[in-house]
């Protein structure tokens, strides 16, 4: 993959062998932003396993919908579009004639992938989606499932396996029995799936983004992001099986199942349940990025792909919705007293926490004054951030809702609050109350906070305000100063000095 600068949309149509797939990103950036995105369920790989062949109607189907994607090109503008074939192109027959063809509509090459190239940049993808991660990444398309283990923010050497649901649907001629057994003597070749035995097993795939959705539902999980949504391996294993036990009929009923992934459905679980045995493993993270958001990073010079995640949606986030984006910085700084060692400390995470927090102060500043604190929390509940886990989601929203409503509880987050514990949900008050005055001390504008700053005593919590800005000290700024102090076991108390 050639590499190009951030900047412009960005585009990628993937050839896979159940769909065919148009995304346009905002630009090719740490964070990517979707702005567009187009699945076709063509089926290319559906009669493969059997013939060796591309489906004939898959084919037809697959090159009318890049027809339609090289049209919404122009029409959306993408400058930079880049294309990838995989598992079903690359073993089928017939797989060069037919890159001929989409060559021909596309009017500019196509990447075939290799087996590795698939697994390294669905593996990448992962990585770039959630840093922290160990263990076994497994991306599982129609016709292949490519399992690469992760450590230390890089992918190891990963393999391809012939094993993807259309492709098992067709070689087992429907039979869940038949496919077990292709399933075991796959993965029964690979010894050194013992090397990631009890770490977490990151799951890539609509199919088993859908295995997902049931286990929300069951669950009445109110946080409806599937990106590092965390499954134990028991309770995902337990919905694998019992999908498997399902007719169509029964699974068309689930609400929470796409229809067009009826028929992969308990393929794609046997193959889950299968893998979580091999490597016994710990817990199921879902990771919603893969494969182009792989192809997507492997584009980014280096000074990019080294941003913090995180960090990068929560400014790009900023830069759309806050009064003055750069804000942050200044919140970040002054509320680092609050946090220093002998008052309530913090880790490099929970450092990297507040950062993200200071920089979503504002995001709410535009709704109406009674709801401002819900539609704060609800927007860092359901961002498409990256870089960050459920808990560490809950913990942003807590503060971004106290900001606005002070000491208030949210009504809305039912079976939520055990996700944080209560050392979190006490940092998240203390950073919100701190954001609230320090939005009310600077009128909510740029270059004044940094005049002041906050001293954290054995006893009070200063408030330090030069001379020629003691008029800005009012009753309210009082009363949010001493609200803040109680909350850290303080009395608040102001200073005027230089």
């Amino acid at each position: 993959m050639s590499r190009g600068k951030p900047g412009g949309r960005f585009g990628i149509v993937d050839i896979g062998s159940n769909s065919v797939r148009l995304v346009v990103y905002a630009g090719a950036e740490r964070n990517p932003v979707l702005v567009f995105n187009e699945k076709v369920m063509a089926g290319l790989g559906r009669s493969l396993g059997s013939t060796g062949r591309l489906d004939p109607k898959g084919i037809e189907r697959a090159l009318d919908a890049l027809r339609r994607f090289m049209a919404l090109r122009e029409q959306i503008g993408v400058p930079v579009l880049v294309a990838a074939a995989t598992a079903a192109v690359r073993d089928a027959e017939d797989g060069a004639a037919f890159l001929a063809r989409a060559e021909n509509i596309c009017g500019f090459s196509i990447d075939l992938l290799s087996g590795a190239d698939e697994a390294r940049l669905s593996a990448q993808g992962v990585l770039s989606g959630i840093p922290e991660a160990e263990g076994l990444v497994g991306d599982l398309g129609g016709g292949s499932l490519e399992l690469v283990p992760v450590s230390s923010g890089k992918p190891g050497p990963g393999t391809t396996l012939p094993i993807g649901p259309l492709r098992l649907i067709d070689l087992a001629h429907g039979s869940l029995a038949e496919a077990e057994a292709v399933v075991d003597r796959a993965l029964g070749e690979h010894e050194w799936l013992k090397d990631v035995q009890g770490k977490r097993f990151y799951a890539v795939g609509g199919v088993w983004r859908n295995l997902a959705r049931i286990h929300m539902a069951h669950r009445d999980y109110p946080i409806h992001v599937l990106h590092q949504y965390t499954i134990p391996a028991r309770d995902a294993a337990d919905i694998a099986r019992l999908i498997e036990k399902l007719g169509p009929k029964s699974l068309a009923q689930i609400p929470d199942v796409s229809e067009r992934r009826v028929e992969a459905l308990p393929f794609g679980a046997l193959v889950l349940d299968k893998v979580i045995t091999a490597m016994k493993a710990k817990e199921v993270v879902i990771s919603a990025y893969g494969l182009r958001e792989g192809i997507l990073f492997d584009r980014l010079d280096k000074k990019e792909q080294a941003k913090d995640p995180l960090i990068a949606g929560c400014r790009d986030l900023a830069g759309r919705l806050a009064r003055f984006p750069q804000h942050g910085g200044e919140f970040f700084k002054w509320t680092a007293p609050l946090f220093a060692d002998g008052v309530l400390g913090e880790t490099p995470a929970e450092e990297r926490l507040r950062r993200a927090a200071c920089i979503l102060a504002d995001i709410g500043w535009y709704v109406h004054p009674d709801y401002r604190a819900h539609h704060a929390m609800t927007q860092i509940l359901l961002a498409p951030f990256s870089g960050i886990d459920h808990a560490g989601r809950l913990f942003l929203a807590r503060v971004g809702y106290h900001r606005h409503e002070g000491r208030g509880e949210p009504q809305m987050l039912g079976n939520l609050a055990g996700l944080i514990g209560e050392r979190e949900h006490a940092r998240a008050l203390v950073l919100g109350l701190a954001l609230r005055l320090a939005f009310t001390l600077s009128g909510a504008t740029m270059g004044m906070l940094p005049k002041t700053r906050l001293e954290a005593g054995k006893n009070a919590l200063t408030l330090v305000v030069p001379k020629r800005h003691e008029p800005l000290i009012g009753e309210i700024v009082v009363k949010r100063l001493g609200a803040l102090a109680r909350t850290i076991g303080r009395k608040g108390d102001i200073r005027i000095g230089r």
